[in-house]
């Protein structure tokens, strides 16, 4: 069931709606975390028709997240130029997600620095080998994916694919954007000497356009660890256009439990 399947079957409660997570967006005990945080920006979209557009969002993991959920949002400040927006998904075992929306119009400045170079050894989207279905967890068949870098001889802290959401017919593209951004592994998957369950904590993610759009839907997604220490990681992420134009950037703190 894709989302936009899911988006048209809501309930509507007082501050957002109720639905049901589908198991195939499920990624072990919780679903995955471009879903969640995908329905906290809908809630969130849906306090206001004037909102300005999206430029941050920081989104925590708090726990598990599955069967029926309720998505509620709330407007914290509306400034001149600037909203603040809070989402909170629960379920029947407590709060699975807290989230703070930044909206944004521009302003006059003078300063104008654009240094998110695509990775110069990124394999072109057309010449890039698909990775095969079937590999990885569930939600993972509504993705299109092609592995972007090349393979290197020794492990590294690094993962780079691209990515096309297969139904993306009416979604908001900040939402298509948010639902796509987090499909990568940890960027120290392939480090790790054996298999260990694996959670995302918390997720920081800047939009540098005010419209995120990309040839045919595809996107570069890049996660690269700088630290992994006592069951914790940290990675810097980031997601380009198929025409190699920087459209995010983010941090995400992990739990390796092993």
């Amino acid at each position: 069931m894709s989302l936009p399947d899911t988006l048209s079957s809501i309930r509507r409660i007082d501050g957002g709606f109720a639905t049901t997570v589908p198991e195939d967006w499920m990624q072990g005990r919780t679903c995955y975390g471009g879903f969640s945080s995908a329905l906290a920006l809908e809630a969130a979209r849906g306090l206001a028709p004037d909102l300005p557009p999206l430029r941050s969002a920081q989104v925590s993991f708090v726990g598990p997240l599955s069967g029926e959920v309720e998505v509620r949002a709330k407007v914290l400040r509306r400034g001149r130029n600037a909203s603040w927006i809070s989402a909170e998904i629960t379920s029947d075992a407590g709060v699975g997600l807290t989230a703070t929306f930044v909206f944004m119009g521009p302003v006059d400045s003078s300063l104008h620095l654009h240094e998110v170079p695509l990775p110069a050894k990124v394999v072109p989207v057309e010449q890039a080998k698909p990775i095969p279905e079937g590999r990885g967890p569930g939600f993972a068949g509504h993705f299109n994916r092609r592995f972007g870098l090349p393979r290197t001889d020794a492990p590294e802290p690094e993962i780079g694919w691209w990515v096309q959401l297969k139904d993306r017919e009416g979604l908001d593209p900040m939402v298509e954007l948010l639902l796509c951004g987090d499909a990568l592994p940890p960027g120290v998957l392939f480090m790790m000497q054996s298999a260990a369950p694996i959670s995302s904590m918390t997720w920081l993610v800047n939009l540098l356009t005010p419209l995120p759009a990309s040839r045919d839907g595809w996107w570069f997604l890049r996660s690269a660890g700088n630290y992994a220490e006592k069951g914790c990681s940290s990675q810097d992420m980031g997601i380009w256009t198929a025409d190699g134009e920087a459209v995010a950037v983010g941090v995400q703190s992990i739990a390796l439990f092993g």
